[in-house]
C-alpha cells in the first residue's frame, strides 16, 4: 500500500499527557488509562504501531518509563512501573494481569513501619525508606493469560506462554510454558 498515510495513534477519553508516544495505527482506550500517571520522563511511554490497549491502566511513578513494542494487544491490565518495563513485539496480555516492577513498599518490618509513618499525615514530610525496584523485560511473542502477575526483576523470553492465574517471581526462558504460584515450567510451547 505504497504511499497510504498511516493515522496515527491516539487515546479515545481525552487529551494525552507530551510524554506520551502512541505508534500510528496504535488505540488506548478506557477511562482510567492515565489516571495514576506521574511519570516526569520525556518520553514515559512508548507504544508502537498496530497496538490494542484496551482498558489498560498506566501507573507509572515520577521516575518510571513503560515501552512497548508493535503488535501488541492488551486488555484490562494494569502496568505499575516506578523504574522501567520493556515489552516486545506481538505481545498479548489477557485482562486482569498485572506486571510491577516494585513491591512499593519495603520488605522489613522495621522499614514498612516507618514507611507507615512517613506516608501518613502523621510523616509531616519525613522520607520514605528506599524501596526495591528492578525493570521487568517481556520478550516478543509472550503470551500472558488473564489474572497472571508479573513481578519486579523478572524477563519472559521470547515466545513464551503464561497460564491465566500465574504468580511469576523469577526469569522465564523463550518458549516455556508456566503455571502456578509461584510458576514452574509444566512445557514448551
Amino acid at each position: 500500500m505504497s504511499g497510504e498515510v498511516l493515522k496515527p495513534g491516539y487515546w479515545t477519553d481525552g487529551e494525552l499527557a507530551v510524554n506520551v508516544c502512541i505508534g500510528a495505527n496504535s488505540v488506548v482506550t478506557g477511562d482510567y488509562a492515565f489516571k495514576r500517571f506521574f511519570s516526569e520522563h520525556d518520553p514515559a511511554l512508548t507504544i508502537g504501531d498496530h497496538c490494542t490497549m484496551d482498558g489498560v491502566h498506566f501507573a507509572l511513578g515520577r521516575e518510571g518509563r513503560a515501552e512497548i513494542g508493535n503488535y501488541c494487544y492488551f486488555t484490562n491490565a494494569v502496568l505499575l512501573c516506578e523504574l522501567e518495563l520493556r515489552i516486545g513485539n506481538y505481545v498479548v496480555i489477557g485482562w486482569n494481569a498485572t506486571i510491577a516492577d516494585t513491591d512499593f513498599h519495603p520488605i522489613g518490618p522495621a522499614e514498612r513501619i516507618a514507611d507507615a509513618i512517613a506516608v501518613s499525615p502523621l510523616g509531616k514530610g519525613r522520607e520514605r525508606p528506599p524501596i526495591q525496584k528492578s525493570a521487568v523485560i517481556i520478550e516478543d511473542g509472550v503470551w500472558i493469560g488473564p489474572n497472571a502477575t508479573i513481578l519486579k526483576g523478572v524477563r519472559i523470553g521470547a515466545g513464551a506462554f503464561i497460564e491465566a492465574g500465574s504468580l511469576v517471581t523469577r526469569d522465564v526462558p523463550p518458549r516455556a510454558r508456566i503455571l502456578g504460584n509461584p510458576a514452574q515450567i509444566i512445557g514448551e510451547v
